[in-house]
């Protein structure tokens, strides 16, 4: 299938495990970069659960597993709604989309072994969509000695063109990731650390929901400085990018920091704090400090997060859509564009993003059958 500049709709489900993001952009794969309709289509609270069990079951998990396999149709199916409400809502034809990129769901993510896992079927999104579906878009660069992660930095440079640089986007997800983008272009990215996803656990075990809405538990807490520092020691911490995480990679030093003798909302803002202190870790890593922060993903909704990243950072700390952009969608955004990109056969990541030794094309393309 020879790519063309068209319209391409792009699926994420992130490690925060709250549902798909959809989004229409119009690219090719390069200059041109129009972002359209988007959606979200959360997951109702069995889906959730279910995927949120296979996070911690995936090192032993035999592919053949049937709760496995369960979940991956029901994860499949719900990302074909979200294709159908979002074209629904937008007026376009099933016929008017050039592919989808469908990054399926993360449920492990061990680059140092090799490894890296998305659940998605992709055949059976094609035949329920009747689209060409672009899928596979980590496991090339793994293979070649990348973190496979991650993957939207060349989607926010193109997003960027007409901004002040050097400039830093910013994605609290379940992991936080980060793309610097200098004033001549050059572009470096990597994990920072946790995003949202062990504060999501922290309220989910103590209180009950899913996550702190807004950061008001973490907002009334105090944050536990002896637990921070013990946090922060955390090698990971030291190590220059490239670099990427898997979503509980940090579970067992937050087990032996002492946060868990804590209460509630003491253990949310530490939390909070630790997901800010970890991005401001990053800048000894980086050539020149960004002139300004653009957060995108849930976390930027959490204010006690969002104070806290203003006060490490020291810059202007600002929601994307200070600029005009979607941070409910830039996700989905890009791996539409990444679609595109595969399509052409144009690298989706760089030795600067993710460590793989050179530009590396990936994805995968299935046919409606």
């Amino acid at each position: 299938m020879g790519a063309k500049p068209g319209l391409y709709l792009g699926l994420m489900s992130g490690t925060s495990l709250d549902g798909v993001d959809a989004a229409l952009v119009e690219t090719d794969g390069e200059r041109l970069a129009r972002p359209g309709a988007a959606l979200t289509l959360p997951y109702d609270d069995a889906l959730r659960a279910r995927l949120r069990a296979l996070l911690d079951r995936a090192e032993r998990l035999a592919h053949d597993d049937a709760e496995l396999a369960e979940a991956e149709r029901a994860l499949t199916d719900r990302h074909a709604e979200a294709v159908a409400a979002l074209l629904g809502a937008a007026g376009v034809a099933a016929g008017g989309i050039v592919a989808l990129g469908f990054h399926g769901q993360t449920i492990l993510h061990r680059p140092e072994r090799g490894l890296t896992w998305q659940i998605g079927d992709a055949s059976r999104l094609a035949r329920a969509t009747g689209i060409p579906v672009v899928h596979d878009f980590r496991s090339a660069d793994v293979a070649a000695g990348g973190q496979g992660a991650p993957l939207a930095p060349l989607w926010h440079a193109a997003l960027a063109e007409g901004l002040a640089r050097p400039l830093a986007v910013l994605n609290l997800g379940g992991v936080g990731n980060v793309t610097w983008i200098g004033a001549d272009r050059a572009v470096i990215a990597c994990d920072t650390g946790p995003g949202n996803g062990p504060l999501d656990d922290w309220v989910s075990a103590r209180a009950g929901v899913p996550f702190d809405e807004g950061g008001r538990i973490a907002a009334a807490g105090t944050v536990a400085v002896a637990v921070l520092a013990r946090l922060m020691a955390h090698p990971f911490f030291a190590a220059p990018p490239p670099k990427s995480l898997d979503r509980l990679d940090f579970a067992a030093a937050i087990a032996a920091s002492g946060l868990t003798v804590l209460p509630v909302a003491d253990g949310a803002a530490t939390l909070a704090a630790f997901t800010a202190a970890a991005v401001a870790a990053i800048r000894a890593h980086l050539p020149e400090p960004p002139l300004r922060w653009l957060v995108t993903g849930g976390g930027r909704h959490n204010t006690a997060i969002m104070t806290a990243l203003r006060a490490a950072l020291g810059v202007a700390v600002e929601p994307v859509e200070a600029v005009g952009w979607n941070g409910d969608a830039l996700e989905a955004q890009a791996f539409a564009y990444l679609a595109a990109r595969s399509l052409r056969g144009l690298p989706l990541s760089l030795p600067t993003t993710t460590g793989a030794p050179r530009p590396m094309p990936g994805g995968r393309l299935v046919r409606p059958e």
